[in-house]
C-alpha cells in the first residue's frame, strides 16, 4: 500500500489519506484517468466560469442512450483505473478526462469535460470531478446550478473540505431545453443520472444540494430530508443538528410535512431502491451566499456528516 504524503483536513481533523488495493466490494480507488501533467486551478473559480454561461435560454440536448451509457462506462472504466478503455469510450462520446489540483486546498481530481467548449454550451450534458488522490467514498451533486443559486459553489466548498469526494455539476439550466428536459433532479435519460447511478452501483452515498426561494419555506434557513427512503436518516438527523446548534431554523422532512423534501428525486430513488444514504438538503438564499458566515456554516455542517463517509 502507498503511502501519499500529504495530510488531509476534515472539519478540522487531520487524516493520512492511503491509496492501495480496494478492501470491499468493487470500492473505487483514485480517480486516475487524465494523461499529461497536472493543471493547477481555482476549482470555485473554474466551476464558476462554467456554470456563468448557463441560462434559461441557454442550450440542452437530450443524450442519447448511446451516450450515457459511453459516459458512463467511461468514468467506471477510470475508477477501476483502465485509462485506455476509459480514454476510447470518453472520445466516443466527445468528452475527455484532465487531472487537476485545487490549489487552494491541495486536493487532486479527475475531471471529466466535454472535450469541445462550444459543444458543451449547446449539449449541457455537465462536468464530473472525481478525487484523484484517495478512494472514492462519497458524492456532492449539484442538479440545478445557477437556478439553485450558488449551490454550484457550495458544491466545491463541500469538496474541498473532506477527502475521497466527487462532486457532479449538471451542465445546463434546469429550464432549458424543451419542458423539463433538463430538469436532472426529474429525469432518468440525463448524463448526470446516468453518472449518479454507477456511483449508486459503487455504493457511494450522495448528499444533493438545492436552493429555495424564500417564501417557498417561510421562516426556514433548510429543510433536510433523506429523499423517498430512510436509509440516510442518521446522517440528515446529524446534519440538522448541525446546522440547529447554531440557531438555524431547520424542518426535518421525517419529522414534519416539509416542502421540498425531495420524494420524487430521481437520484435520491436509485439510492432507496440500492440501500443507500442520500441527502436532500435544500436551503435559503442567505445559507448559500458565497463567503457569508451563513454558507460557512453550511459546508462546515455538510462536513460533519461526510467525514462520516470520507473515513469509510
Amino acid at each position: 500500500m502507498l503511502i501519499i504524503g500529504t495530510l488531509l483536513t476534515c472539519v478540522g481533523v487531520l487524516v493520512q489519506v492511503t491509496v492501495g488495493t480496494p478492501s470491499n466490494q468493487r470500492e473505487s480507488g483514485p480517480g486516475r484517468g487524465a494523461a499529461g501533467p497536472v493543471a493547477a486551478v481555482d476549482l470555485d473559480t473554474r466551476v464558476k466560469e462554467f456554470t456563468s454561461r448557463l441560462t434559461e435560454n441557454g442550450g440542452y440536448r437530450a443524450p442519447s442512450a448511446e451516450d450515457r451509457a459511453h459516459l458512463a462506462d467511461g468514468l467506471d472504466a477510470l475508477l477501476d483505473g483502465d485509462l485506455p478503455r476509459a480514454t476510447g469510450l470518453l472520445d466516443a462520446a466527445g468528452y475527455r478526462a484532465r487531472e487537476l489540483r485545487d490549489a487552494p486546498s491541495g486536493r487532486r481530481f479527475t475531471e471529466l469535460a466535454d472535450a469541445s467548449p462550444a459543444r458543451e454550451r449547446t449539449r449541457g450534458w455537465g462536468r464530473y470531478y472525481l478525487p484523484a488522490d484517495a478512494p472514492l467514498r462519497w458524492s456532492a451533486q449539484v442538479p440545478h446550478p445557477v437556478a439553485d443559486r450558488h449551490t454550484e459553489r457550495l458544491g466545491v466548498a463541500a469538496v474541498r473540505r473532506c477527502d475521497g469526494a466527487a462532486l457532479l455539476l449538471a451542465g445546463a439550466h434546469r429550464r432549458s431545453g424543451e419542458g423539463d428536459a433538463a430538469d436532472v433532479a426529474h429525469r432518468r435519460d440525463t448524463v448526470f443520472h446516468a453518472v449518479a447511478e454507477r456511483l449508486v452501483a459503487r455504493e457511494v452515498p450522495a448528499v444533493q444540494l438545492h436552493g429555495f426561494a424564500q417564501d417557498s419555506a417561510p421562516g426556514r434557513d433548510a429543510v433536510v430530508s433523506s429523499g423517498r427512503g430512510d436509509h440516510g436518516r442518521e446522517e440528515a438527523r446529524a446534519l440538522a443538528v448541525a446546522l440547529e446548534r447554531h440557531d438555524r431554523s431547520v424542518c426535518r422532512a421525517w419529522t414534519h410535512r416539509c416542502p421540498l423534501a425531495g420524494r420524487t428525486n430521481v437520484q435520491g430513488r436509485v439510492a432507496d431502491e440500492a440501500g443507500l444514504p442520500f441527502l436532500h438538503l435544500e436551503l435559503a438564499p442567505g445559507m448559500r451566499e458565497p463567503g457569508s458566515a451563513a454558507a460557512r456554516l453550511t459546508a462546515q455542517a455538510l462536513a460533519e456528516v461526510t467525514d462520516r463517509w470520507a473515513a469509510g
